[in-house]
């Protein structure tokens, strides 16, 4: 790679603002491309008649991923961000009018489920957690921090005969699911469902995704949920200010419509204003998939990397943001309104592909915690509900107004919001075509691509591609969606680069920092 040449960055969402603070950080040039005109991707904000709403992610995990991009720059993360911890971390209704609060404390949340479920299953949520806790730390030795494509990548074969890591192989339960493996642990069927509730940061089907992505839930217990004050647009903001002081340039309203290769390497890119950039490297905050299929169509790259495997989307979603004039006082900060039966529901969304009859409803109520985002005694509500990828006979103009009416049911049903549309002063909404348009996403999927396979699911596509000087973040490349997974999956791509380019910093460091955060 010539490294006379600036290096290019093609996204801005949070992957590709990672990935540009460590680079520039790292003493690189950086130019940051992005056809919005706004950094931060899906973590964009709207304002309504006074009510400010997250447009996208709005929980907040890991925030030591953070801390280690800030302290590429020598910067204390808390400094720059107000983070409030919250907890109980969310509150679940269920179809039967109960309710349980999720508490980070282990031993506070295996005494609340014995009371909720009447004493049936406390110990074995203390167990499961303790599995959880293992397959965590399997992710933090082989998983996390570092390009992975696929397993040869985790597990130097050489290592495989070695008692130790022979046992973490076995460990992972490889060919089990997430939901399988919960069941064997927990028999309320309410409380199990909560939990099956953590691979929705992935976007994919407990009953189809690999038991290791269990350890989300200790992933979530260790570190906290958090709140940035200025809601989660706060995140973007202070990535994009860190960018901005180091010295990386920003070519907002630009797209990039080519990345051109010499050879098999990177070579210079392409934009809709008509201009070739020569760079040194690119690291695309684009989607993988179409990374390959459009910037990179015709050329042998992209016929390798479709060749490769099958790459299916994760899920869509439906977005209501609904400014009440009056905040509902029993709600948490975040609230699940669970389905009635989550197999048919996720049978329906991943299996069959349509919006599900009765769906499972993320409700963000932040005015709690945060009073300004509402006109006083006011509520920015954010209701989420996941829907099927984008399939070619979907019209979501002719399918929201009635899915609408059966999202607000459910919130009337399950979790007591009687009146809600009589407390609607403001509202507007996002789509899966909607999604697809704004983001260029695959298929209008939030989270990227599935994690669906007993054994290969949690695999994406590796950071460090086979195209010299062409590589991958944010949720459609390892180590998958969410907020921390996308910016953990910039810093990756970043220090790649930068290994690449003959700069040695030990990873052992990076580990560390992870472990004390």
């Amino acid at each position: 790679m010539n490294q006379s040449q600036p290096i290019a960055v093609i996204g801005a969402g949070l992957g590709g603002l990672a990935a540009a603070c460590t680079l520039a950080a790292r003493g690189h040039r950086v130019i940051l491309f992005d056809k919005n005109s706004w950094g931060g991707g899906k973590a964009a904000v709207l304002h309504r008649e006074g009510f400010r709403f997250d447009m996208g992610p709005t929980i907040l995990t890991i925030p030591g991923v953070l801390r280690r991009i800030f302290s590429e720059a020598g910067l204390n993360l808390h400094e720059h961000l107000d983070l409030v911890r919250l907890d109980p971390q969310w509150r679940s209704f269920f179809e039967d009018g109960s309710v349980l609060d999720l508490h980070s404390d282990i031993p506070a949340m295996t005494s609340e489920i014995e009371r909720f479920a009447n004493g049936s299953v406390g110990r074995s949520y203390a167990d499961f957690m303790a599995l959880s806790e293992r397959l965590n730390d399997i992710s933090q030795r082989y998983f996390f921090w570092k390009s992975i494509g696929g397993l040869r990548d985790m597990f130097d074969a050489r290592n495989l005969a070695r008692g130790g890591t022979l046992k973490d192989v076995l460990s992972m339960r490889m060919g089990g699911t997430v939901s399988g493996t919960l069941r064997s642990f927990i028999k309320d069927p309410r409380v199990s469902q909560m939990l099956d509730h953590f691979t929705q940061y992935v976007g994919s089907s407990p009953d189809a995704s690999p038991a290791v992505l269990c350890g989300i839930a200790h992933m979530q217990t260790s570190e906290g949920v958090w709140y940035p004050r200025g809601g989660t647009r706060a995140v973007a903001e202070a990535l994009e200010k860190l960018a901005q002081d180091l010295g990386v340039r920003f070519r907002y309203g630009t797209l990039v419509t080519k990345i051109n290769l010499k050879g098999p390497i990177v070579s210079s890119i392409e934009t809709s204003e008509g201009e070739t950039i020569q760079v040194s490297a690119v690291v695309s905050n684009a989607d993988s998939v179409r990374t390959h299929r459009e910037l990179l169509s015709g050329t042998p790259a992209a016929a390798q990397f479709n060749q490769r495997r099958s790459y299916e989307p994760a899920c869509s979603g439906v977005v209501l943001y609904l400014g009440l004039r009056q905040r509902y006082e029993h709600l948490l900060h975040h609230n699940f309104v669970f389905s009635a039966d989550p197999h048919l529901e996720f049978n329906s969304i991943y299996r069959e592909g349509e919006p599900a009859p009765d769906p499972t409803c993320y409700v963000c109520a932040s005015s709690g915690t945060e009073p300004s985002v509402a006109p006083p005694g006011g509520e920015a509500l954010y209701v989420l509900v996941h829907t099927p990828y984008l399939r070619p006979h979907h019209d979501w103009k002719t399918m929201l107004p009635q899915y609408r009416k059966t999202i607000l049911s459910k919130l009337k049903r399950a979790a007591g919001l009687h009146d809600i549309e009589d407390r609607i002063v403001t509202e507007d909404f996002l789509t899966p075509q909607d999604i697809h348009d704004r983001y260029r996403v695959l298929n209008g999927a939030i989270y990227g691509l599935a994690s669906h396979g007993r054994f290969f699911g949690a695999f994406k596509p590796g950071n460090r591609t086979k195209t010299p000087g062409l590589y991958l973040c944010g949720g459609a490349a390892h180590p998958g969606p969410g907020m921390p997974m996308v910016m953990m999956s910039g810093w990756i791509a970043a220090d790649a680069l930068d290994t690449d380019l003959g700069n040695q910093r030990p990873n052992a460091q990076a580990t560390e920092l992870s472990h004390r955060s």
